[in-house]
């Protein structure tokens, strides 16, 4: 053991001196057309294994390079021509450099592919899917493109029915996924009764979605983080666009400022008889907008750089009925904030978000009968993030965040008893995360979250270790390994069995329920088949404890609105990728099982669970600006609650009339028991053609989009009064045209 000790002294010894004759390169990689940063670019030292893709801001730090010698350095990115630099680095020194790379008309350039190979292999994220605005254009788009529908064709990735955006990940509920913009949360990110999102692909740059496992930095919820990074704006010259499809017409103001750049960003819904096909309603009037802005500031020396930006985000909902016996209903989001990003001299970033997000929610019942009800939420957030780069090439990364927290709902019961709860808290919470890179072979992320002063009275899990490794065993295939305990502390008054859910009101876990935890068990490989072809397997199991559920026995007002339920899911999930010049392919597969159990020990199939899902996609570039694209897929059926059969039921709603006896017969559905029934398999294809052409000084794109090619009678539902079959988007062909300036 002594000798052994030695021997790891002296190495520690060897790759400090050997350290002390590299430098480090950083910078940022740009669209040099727009000024826009490129996320996940690859720069690649020629002749070595040294390499490393840019952060989701397009920003890079490269130590340990070789100093004194005149290198070859080689940065690529998916649709864009590879660019080489030359560098000869001081010993110790840090070296910033701006890249600029040029659009090219392929899709792919061949280096790409080597450099993301050696790059990927510092890369530990289990069940993280990442997808850039390039990529979601190249997708069929249905009416038009929309993230959350397309997040849906990932393995993992579930629906509850092609007319709703919602999506479940790996048998959470729709409540345990976390949705960013720019690092602030959005707590309802779905226009139009969930059919559509509310995020506008227009002002998105980047896309990443953690299916489990994610890391320290991420919380706040059980199921997964989707993160979401809006565009800077163009910083060389001020253009414009205009989108029309068959339900929005959308547009985009972007330009340079005085060292930085802004965007504005605008969508307003059109039609409302393709929002009816979307809905199988025939008489409702949805209205929507949306808007978004962004303003950048970056100052650039020799060694350090500084960036500003300042953000905000506005959307509306609206479903105002005619008829006075049908209630309406509003909602809301309002979102700014402010971040401050610093390099500074010594391999250390800095950065710190100051955020407010509000969200608002009503139904007015008019003279039908529901009952009033109304959520406002507000949540004020600051986070400060710290990472430093070693020369060895490890990362050490801390951060904290304080957030203030209100949630308002108000309500009325059967008697007209109107009530409003109002909780009040703030969180203070702290991470810490170390990367082990410096070796080729194994790579680490292992770090703790720590929830020091937590929003839900009774939050046991204050602990949150996190790890995750990676091992290369060789250029071909990386085997991969996370695990993780999480947390949730707020969550919505919703029913996940519901169709179409139209009013989710938020709350803090209330202080009679202990605070919803899980723990991910996550195992993948990557194999790289060929330059072209790679193939990702993911097995994962999650255990879920005291998560929520709404108490269908609720009968006094005293009974409380939620009971704690358990759950548990797990499965495997298969992604083989072709990527070349001209083509892009991909086909999905998941083989999963999710479970709850209620607080009454009644073990059930949650709504979203359907055993195998099947998802493929091309996309072909003909050349001379068309492109055609394809998705085709197919779901086992998910569960449903059975109607055993009806009966006349006597309603006692006027007792002062001798007719009440023979007029308040209506029928009542008998129900088996929950979920035991399944749907029948769900199958689709969506084609797209796409052209993009030019007149005088605008640039023009004009797609056609067929759904549901084959016209499959998908059921959605059986309706409960009538046993009625209403089936789910019919053969719709669409078109959109977009012009740029």
């Amino acid at each position: 053991m002594k000798k052994l000790y030695c021997l790891f002294i002296v190495a520690i010894c060897l790759s400090d001196l050997i350290l002390a004759q590299t430098g480090t390169l950083r910078g940022t990689v740009e669209d040099s057309t727009s000024g826009e940063a490129l996320p996940y670019a690859t720069i690649l030292v020629e002749g070595t294994k040294i390499g490393i893709s840019t952060d989701i801001n397009g920003n890079f730090t490269l130590p340990s390079i070789p100093a004194n010698k005149d290198l070859k350095v080689i940065i690529s990115y998916v649709g864009y021509l590879s660019k080489i630099i030359y560098i000869n680095l001081k010993p110790g020194k840090i070296t910033q450099q701006n890249i600029l790379l040029v659009p090219a008309r392929l899709q792919l350039q061949e280096i790409e592919a080597v450099g993301k190979r050696i790059s990927k292999e510092k890369e530990t994220d289990l069940g993280l899917q990442r997808m850039t605005v390039k990529e979601l254009e190249l997708l069929p788009k249905g009416v038009e493109t929309d993230i959350m529908r397309s997040l849906q064709l990932l393995p993992g990735v579930k629906s509850s029915g092609d007319v709703s955006a919602r999506y479940y990940v790996r048998g959470g509920g729709s409540d345990q996924n976390l949705v960013l913009l720019n690092g602030v949360s959005v707590y309802n990110p779905f226009h139009a009764m969930g059919l559509f999102s509310v995020i506008d692909p227009e002002m998105i740059n980047v896309v990443e979605l953690y299916k489990g496992g994610y890391t320290a930095e991420y919380g706040e919820r059980l199921s997964s983080i989707l993160n979401l990074v809006t565009k800077n704006g163009n910083r060389n010259r001020f253009t414009g666009s205009a989108n029309l499809s068959m339900l929005t017409l959308k547009g985009s103001v972007e330009g340079p400022i005085p060292n930085g750049s802004f965007i504005v960003t605008g969508r307003k819904s059109l039609f409302n008889d393709v929002l009816k096909k979307f809905t199988n309603y025939k008489d409702a009037p949805f209205n929507f907008y949306d808007l978004s802005f962004k303003a950048n500031y970056a100052t650039k020396d020799e060694k350090t750089l500084s960036k500003i930006s300042v953000f905000g985000f506005n959307s509306n909902d609206k479903l105002l009925q005619e008829s006075q016996t049908k209630e309406d209903f509003k909602w809301s989001n309002n979102l700014y904030g402010a971040t401050w990003f610093q390099a500074w001299e010594s391999p250390l970033y800095s950065e710190m978000t100051v955020s407010y997000s509000g969200f608002d929610a009503e139904v007015f019942p008019k003279l039908s009968q529901a009952l009033g009800r109304k959520n406002k939420v507000e949540d004020i957030t600051l986070r400060m993030d710290f990472t430093y780069v070693y020369d060895s090439r490890d990362e050490l990364k801390v951060g904290y965040y304080v957030k203030s927290f209100t949630s308002d709902y108000y309500f009325e019961n059967l008697r007209n008893i109107k009530t409003t709860i109002t909780d009040k808290g703030a969180n203070i919470s702290a991470y810490g995360k170390y990367r082990l890179l410096r070796f080729d072979a194994f790579i680490a992320d292992a770090g703790l979250r720590f929830n020091a002063a937590p929003l839900a009275e009774n939050n046991n899990t204050r602990i949150e270790p996190r790890i995750n490794t990676k091992i290369n065993i060789s250029p071909l295939l990386s085997l991969k390994l996370a695990w993780g305990i999480y947390s949730q502390e707020m969550v919505t008054l919703s029913d996940d069995n519901d169709i179409i859910s139209l009013f989710e009101p938020w709350i803090i876990i209330p202080s009679y329920l202990t605070a919803p935890s899980a723990i991910h068990y996550v195992a993948g490989a990557d194999v790289n088949l060929s330059e072209k072809l790679s193939l990702n397997i993911e097995t994962y199991y999650k255990k879920m404890k005291n998560i929520t559920e709404l108490n269908y026995d609720k009968v006094n007002s005293d009974d409380p609105d939620l009971l704690a339920a358990s759950g548990e899911s797990y499965g495997w999930e298969f992604l083989l990728q072709y990527l070349d010049p001209r083509m892009m392919a991909s086909v999905g597969y998941s083989l999963s099982w999710a479970y709850k159990q209620s607080a009454d020990g009644w073990l059930y199939y949650p709504r979203y669970d359907s055993r195998h899902s099947v998802s493929v996609l091309l996309s072909y570039n003909f050349g001379n600006n068309w492109n055609a694209g394809a998705t085709w897929t197919l779901n086992t059926g998910q569960p449903f609650t059975q109607i055993e059969g009806f009966y006349d039921k006597l309603y006692f709603d006027n007792l002062y009339t001798m007719w009440f006896i023979f007029e308040n017969y209506q029928p009542y559905t008998i129900l088996a028991d929950r979920n035991l029934g399944r749907l029948p398999y769900y199958h689709r294809l969506d084609l797209s053609l796409t052209k993009k052409f030019s007149i005088a000084f605008t640039d023009m794109s004009l797609s056609v989009n067929v759904i549901n090619v084959y016209d499959r009678k998908n059921l959605f539902y059986l309706e409960k009064g009538t046993g009625k079959r209403v089936n789910m988007l019919p053969f719709l062909p669409t078109a959109s045209l977009r012009i740029d300036l």
